[in-house]
């Protein structure tokens, strides 16, 4: 995607440590913190911590430093449409109340809206189970100077198909292709997309919202507790919850076999939304600012037709 590199993670450093100066403190963390490196078994239990912060506690501060993300995000955004040779890809996968939809909000609420399309993708419909597990997703990639958001995704065709396997039944696979390899055959088939998405000027950044049990505990209650939450609760999220291990069995392995040089997955300490939503926006700086971005240069002669302009505007003759 940039000119020193065909791949995002080019010379990658796990061990590299990332130093933000935020308000009279600072947050330090090694890139192992919240990436996931490609081809590397991991333990979500044991190597990432829901409650990490970076050693930083000053969240006024922290989102401080978010405000002057976004706005750094918007500088990016307009030049990656005027340039219009790149597109982005960001999804967001998360158990229930880890705070997806607040990232979103947060982060990119400094974007203008004609250069960023968010798509919620939720059970799939009839005709959505009449095509290829990836048709719908496909029909919500941006364009060429978008950048596109999936709140959730295909992703959940490894994840909650894999949970409840009686989801499987309805999408009306020919038998030879059920069989228990099927995992493993759609782990392959993502990253050949998403490669083949990067390849075509796509950059995908994913992003795993990591909540603990405890805490969504929490919020649930929350949300049953404050009427102006009631909303956002269902019989339907608690009940998932049941399958709290088989969840995380499920998002382990895929965040394992997916993560890519040219699609890695990020995830982020979401136990304290204000660190995951400063997370968030500085990984989406970051990749996007390793993009060789510019706004287009004018020619002689178009700058000299625009000076023309100019002198005929300032003598009011149009």
């Amino acid at each position: 995607m940039a000119k020193k590199s065909h791949t995002l993670l080019h010379n990658f450093d796990p061990d590299r440590k990332v130093s933000l100066k935020v308000g009279k403190g600072k947050v330090v963390f090694r890139l192992n913190d919240i990436l996931v490196p490609p081809g590397k078994k991991i333990s979500l239990r044991k190597d990432y911590d829901p409650e990490f912060t970076g050693g930083y506690r000053d969240k006024e501060a922290a989102l401080e430093h978010v405000a002057s993300n976004v706005d750094r995000l918007q500088e990016l955004q307009e030049m990656l449409y005027a340039q219009d040779h790149y597109g982005v890809l960001m999804i967001f996968q998360a158990m229930d109340a880890a705070g997806k939809d607040g990232a979103i909000k947060h982060v990119m609420s400094g974007v203008n809206p004609q250069g960023c399309h968010v798509t919620s993708f939720k059970a799939p419909s009839t005709e959505e189970l009449d095509h290829d597990y990836l048709w719908r997703a496909a029909k919500e990639l941006p364009r060429r100077g978008m950048i596109g958001i999936f709140n959730r995704s295909y992703y959940e065709e490894v994840l909650v198909v894999r949970v409840h396997p009686e989801l499987l039944q309805k999408q009306k696979l020919p038998p030879e292709f059920m069989g228990k390899d099927i995992w493993r055959r759609r782990f392959g088939e993502i990253n050949h997309f998403e490669r083949y998405l990067f390849q075509n000027g796509f950059l995908i950044l994913k992003f795993f919202l990591n909540i603990s049990r405890n805490e969504q505990r929490k919020r649930f209650l929350a949300r049953i507790d404050e009427p102006e939450k009631n909303w956002k609760f269902s019989v339907a999220d608690y009940q998932e919850r049941s399958f709290w291990n088989d969840y995380q069995a499920a998002y382990q392995d895929m965040l394992r076999r997916t993560s890519t040089e040219w699609a890695p997955w990020f995830i982020i300490p979401a136990n304290n939304k204000w660190f995951s939503r400063l997370a968030v926006s500085q990984v989406a700086c970051a990749a996007l600012e390793r993009l060789d971005l510019h706004f287009p240069k004018v020619s002689k002669a178009r700058k000299a037709e625009l000076q023309e302009i100019r002198k005929q505007l300032g003598r009011g003759q149009t």
